[in-house]
């Protein structure tokens, strides 16, 4: 009596397994037995065989239908939701490596305020907003160039490397992804915030909790200085950021540049940090404030340190400018200049190169 082996879809994976291991094997033996001349299987045990391998190519071949449908379906799903908008694109990873830039560092602020230090110290800060700038870079930047902040959107725009009319859409989205970072640590640690102080929000006292959020001067500080201080902070940062892009004077890898201005902001906390909270940044400071302003802090975040809060508005735009004219003035405008009319032509850098090889001193710029 001839043996039938069934597959069928419905059968556990082990039996599935087990059967098609012995039909492996029969047709093994067949193939072997025909290569030696012999008949081992009958003729009902060859066409059950080959009714068993058409079923299972069947059946791969429908779960293959079956999971390249679904990714069609996924594919076409994520089309529809695709944005074709340039501009509208790059608002939204700005507002996204903002999000992340204050995720991370008003994060290790509120860790380190409400464990009373226990769970890190100010470098610990300033190392949290130096990896926030640069994993909020490495989002972004491939998008929409990763300003991440209004002063560095400004600069660009005064030096024509950014469309002006794109100035008031960076920085909504730059201040927008601010807000959301600010609410979304706001949630995280509200219970460690209301336990910490007792369970009132306020913004100055030994329990303050509104500087986790934005900044505030030291009691010292005059308004004066204050805005001094953000001027300098904010064009050392410009400064420096503008030097990492320049090609012709440091040729940074693309792939260090997130790192290298992740450096530039720890540099700064760690020494112009104590007076005001560096923060470099209309955005940081506005959005976050803002947040604390509906989130129960009240408008004590607008009156505290004799009306702060527009120092961060201002200055940093203003530093920013300052650093960029600086650079321009002191490194980039003396670059040898790139312009058809000051290169020498293909013709006498030719000429040049065939008296070099001759070892004749050539003779380009200079007068017969």
């Amino acid at each position: 009596m001839s043996r039938r082996i069934i597959f069928s879809p419905l059968l556990g994976k082990k039996t599935k397994k087990k059967r098609l291991s012995l039909a492996i094997k029969s047709m093994t033996q067949a193939l072997k037995s025909s290569i030696r001349g012999q008949t081992v299987l009958s003729e009902a045990e060859a066409a059950e065989l080959c009714r068993s391998h058409t079923h299972l190519t069947a059946a791969a071949s429908q779960r293959a239908h079956l999971g390249s449908e679904g990714v069609c379906r996924m594919e076409r799903l994520l089309r529809r939701c695709r944005i074709r908008n340039s501009l509208v694109r790059e608002c939204l990873a700005e507002c996204l490596g903002v999000y992340i830039m204050i995720l991370f560092g008003c994060g290790t602020v509120a860790q380190v305020t409400t464990s009373q230090e226990k769970n890190g110290q100010y470098l610990s800060i300033n190392l949290g907003f130096a990896l926030g700038v640069t994993f909020g870079v490495f989002v972004s930047r491939g998008v929409s160039g990763a300003h991440l902040n209004p002063a560095v959107t400004l600069s660009l725009c005064v030096l024509g490397r950014h469309p002006w009319m794109k100035l008031p859409f960076y920085t909504f989205s730059q201040i927008f992804g601010a807000f959301l970072g600010a609410a979304t640590v706001g949630l995280q640690y509200y219970d460690a915030i209301l336990s910490y102080s007792g369970g009132q929000l306020t913004v100055t006292g030994q329990t303050a909790t509104a500087g986790i959020f934005s900044t505030y001067p030291a009691e010292y500080l005059s308004l004066g200085g204050g805005f001094l201080d953000q001027v300098i902070g904010t064009a050392a940062l410009l400064l420096c950021i503008l030097a990492l892009g320049d090609q012709r004077n440091t040729s940074i890898p693309d792939y260090l540049q997130p790192l290298l201005a992740g450096a530039t902001v720890l540099v700064i906390g760690v020494s112009m940090g104590s007076n005001s909270g560096y923060a470099l940044n209309p955005a940081r400071d506005f959005g976050p404030r803002f947040f604390t302003y509906i989130a129960g802090w009240g408008d004590d975040v607008f009156r505290a340190g004799r009306g702060w809060w527009w120092v961060p508005l201002v200055a940093p735009c203003i530093g920013g400018l300052v650093g960029t004219l600086i650079y321009e003035m002191l490194v980039e405008v003396h670059h040898a200049s790139l312009s058809p009319e000051d290169q020498p032509s293909c013709q006498e850098t030719t000429e040049a190169k065939s008296l070099e090889l001759e070892g004749v001193e050539p003779s380009i710029g200079k007068s017969a």
